[in-house]
């Protein structure tokens, strides 16, 4: 089971999309998974090889909007698949449900009413 989150395997699954002769670079040697390196992504998006190593495995998941965009680029996203990178680099806080307001009860207002001299009083009769 991956721990790298939907952004981590997004990063990861455009990346082997793309060959290096496919943004210019040359391709060394043998490659033991397809497409780009790690390396060179992050290399053609402008960022450590670290910092990409932490987005992929799922250690940082709020990388900048200008961090988002330039991976954008790097990976050759067309705007449907950039808008979605931004989509998961940036997820849609969850709405909290809006709590019922608290009325209070007849008979306590009526008991704290009947208190002439306290602060409690005062306050139940403005509301």
């Amino acid at each position: 089971m991956s721990t790298a989150g939907p952004l981590g395997e997004y990063l990861r699954a455009r990346r082997e999309l793309i060959g290096p002769g496919d943004v210019g670079l040359p391709a060394h040697g043998r490659r033991r998974v397809p497409g780009l390196r790690r390396e060179e992504a992050a290399l053609l998006a402008g960022i450590s090889a670290d910092y990409y190593l932490r987005l992929e495995q799922g250690r940082d998941r709020h990388p900048s909007t200008q961090v988002v965009e330039a991976l954008a680029r790097a990976l050759m996203l067309d705007a449907d698949a950039a808008a979605h990178l931004h989509g998961l680099a940036r997820p849609v806080p969850a709405r909290r449900a809006a709590r019922p307001s608290e009325r209070v009860p007849v008979g306590i207002r009526q008991l704290v009413g009947s208190w002439a001299e306290t602060p409690a009083s005062s306050s139940l009769s403005r509301s």
